[in-house]
């Protein structure tokens, strides 16, 4: 039996939850693995409950969970209510540092059904390898008398850490690693350089390259076939794998892991809680499906599972079922494309 904490969290969060379920309880059927879930609040609805954004309730469930897929958290843009003040700080953030995920893995491929921005962006199969415990996001902030100050910070340890763990996802993929920085300008970035230089020397096989971070970003829409894992600080490694996935059709399709170094995973959809759409039953929920997907393959060792979800995605897209985001042919809700691929699941 596999425990799972499940965090539906803000915005589309529950609706898109709701389908990952569908997904993992076909599987469960299918090929007799039990799931037992968890419910936990988080974000602004934890607020409501707790006046917290991530309860001691909420810490005690993961805590004793064997992983914990996470929805979405956050309110209205804009919005300055003490219930969404902080919310994405003191919540994801906050769970981050409290399970000492360092690692997150977003990754990318272009779906022959799906139409891309680019005419002709090749056979795309990108893995993010973003540094998720430090840098900028977790440095000091601060605003006094019109001056804001931002600090962000890396240590050789913290850099040597996921450099390893993108060498040796690479090992087992086209063998090539562009680690993205601004050793131009930043100091962090001239550390970073140094130490992922160092480590690939441990990695021969490995064909490596650094990349500036502006030119990386170019160059990523002019060629995104010739990237296969990409290596990045935390805030580099977040606008970069959103610049992606407009080649993925939409941030909706993306799911991602984050990763401690004991192996302790958080699985959540790319996007976030899209509250403009909430409660709309438009949502696309197949970034929250994946995250499953990945949930099965990085922390329970299911390959069989796991590919059995992804071809009942790429079934479902095959067939031309499509939500609002990306849209070109039968245009469905958040819960039937939840259905399709539940249902496509007993096909593999």
């Amino acid at each position: 039996m596999k425990k799972i904490a499940i965090l539906s969290g803000d915005g589309i969060g529950p609706e898109v939850m709701v389908q990952a379920l569908k997904v993992l309880n076909a599987i469960s059927q299918i090929y007799g693995t039990e799931f037992k879930f968890f419910d936990a609040l988080i974000g602004g609805a934890a607020w409501d409950e707790y006046r917290d954004h991530f309860p001691d309730e909420t810490r005690r469930i993961c805590n004793e969970a064997d992983a914990i897929l996470f929805g979405s958290v956050g309110g209205p843009v804009g919005s300055d209510e003490e219930k969404w003040r902080n919310c994405e700080v003191n919540s994801i953030l906050a769970l981050r540092k409290a399970f000492n995920f360092n690692v997150n893995l977003r990754p990318v491929k272009t779906h022959e059904d799906l139409p891309c921005v680019l005419k002709d962006p090749g056979d795309v199969d990108i893995l993010c390898v973003r540094e998720l415990a430090g840098g900028i996001y977790f440095g000091t902030h601060e605003i006094n008398d019109g001056v804001a100050r931002d600090v962000m910070e890396y240590s050789s340890s913290e850099i040597e850490s996921i450099s390893r763990v993108a060498f040796e996802f690479a090992m087992k993929r086209a063998k090539k690693v562009t680690s993205i920085d601004k050793a131009n300008v930043l100091a962090c970035g001239r550390l970073w350089r140094e130490v992922v230089t160092r480590v690939a020397k441990d990695f021969p096989d490995v064909e490596y390259e650094h990349m500036l971070v502006d030119n990386a970003a170019m160059q990523i829409m002019k060629n995104p076939s010739r990237f296969d894992t990409l290596l990045m600080p935390n805030m580099f490694g977040d606008i970069i794998s959103d610049e992606l996935s407009v080649l993925a059709g939409s941030l909706g399709m993306l799911p991602s892991a984050s990763i401690n170094t004991e192996g302790f995973g958080l699985y959540e959809p790319s996007g976030g809680s899209a509250q403009d759409i909430a409660g709309k039953d438009i949502a696309n929920p197949i970034g929250m499906i994946l995250s499953g997907a990945m949930m099965l393959r990085y922390s329970f060792n299911m390959d069989k599972e796991y590919e059995a979800i992804m071809k009942a995605v790429d079934s479902a897209l095959r067939d031309g079922y499509r939500t609002a985001d990306i849209a070109d042919g039968k245009v469905v809700s958040t819960s039937v494309m939840g259905d399709v691929i539940a249902k496509a699941i007993s096909n593999f």
